[in-house]
């Protein structure tokens, strides 16, 4: 395994995903382990389907992907990706009543002026 520190990710860091490409490459902070760079082969990924579902998850739960685009990281349906999450005890609506509410008068009219 191969490290990097900050500075020398931030000037290549093109070198680091090469690098990361062959074997996990540990980037550091001071002397501080503060990530993994894992290059994500999807050929050599074991159970891939597995892996990219935990990998959307993820993204999911610390806000970076919407669920959509959770579902189509996984490869799954939106309805799997629901049913996944829930697994996991992850919320998939976000929000207080007031915002459903909203949501609600809002579906209510696009369905009738559908």
């Amino acid at each position: 395994m191969q490290s990097v520190n900050v500075r020398q990710l931030k000037n290549n860091p093109s070198e680091a995903l090469r690098s990361a490409a062959e074997a996990p490459v540990l980037v550091l902070k001071g002397d501080h382990p503060e990530a993994l760079l894992l290059h994500l082969d999807l050929e050599r990924l074991p159970e891939k389907p597995d892996v990219l579902l935990a990998l959307a998850a993820a993204l999911f739960q610390s806000g970076s992907v919407s669920l959509g685009r959770a579902a189509r990281v996984a490869s799954v349906s939106v309805g799997d990706m629901i049913s996944h999450l829930s697994r996991l005890g992850v919320a998939v609506v976000q929000g207080d009543g007031e915002d459903v509410g909203t949501d609600l008068e809002t579906l209510e009219e696009w369905l009738s002026s559908s």
